[in-house]
């Protein structure tokens, strides 16, 4: 029989430290150029804590040169991540751009022309 887990939503709290941790070592000491203005939109672990797939979009630049910067410093960040955090293990991080603002503008957009087809037929 399988133990419960005496810290429910464990999982989460250490995504949510992860995102907290790499928004301000990605704005504070990453010196990449090619990494611009990114926000961190969130942070999926593992249950064994061995890997983390962070998504990210970018306000400046290119999203898939920053996105190859970032996989590069992965290294980089990880060793950061393992000093702030207190945990036994620091997963490995894959990051992935997140294309849910551009997907909602497209959305809001193609509304936007259905209201305005509709109010030229009525």
């Amino acid at each position: 029989m399988r133990k419960k887990s005496s810290t429910p939503n464990r999982g989460f709290r250490v995504a949510d430290q992860i995102q907290r941790d790499l928004t301000e070592l990605i704005a504070r000491e990453l010196k990449d150029p090619r990494v611009g203005m990114v926000t961190v939109q969130s942070v999926e672990v593992t249950p064994d804590y061995a890997h983390a797939k962070i998504y990210f979009s970018v306000l400046v630049g290119d999203p898939k040169e920053c996105e190859i910067a970032l996989n590069q410093a992965a290294g980089f960040l990880r060793n950061g991540l393992f000093k702030r955090l207190m945990t036994h293990t620091v997963p490995t991080l894959h990051f992935h751009f997140d294309q849910t603002t551009e997907r909602a503008a497209d959305l809001n957009a193609l509304i936007a022309k259905a209201v305005s087809s509709r109010a030229q037929d009525d």
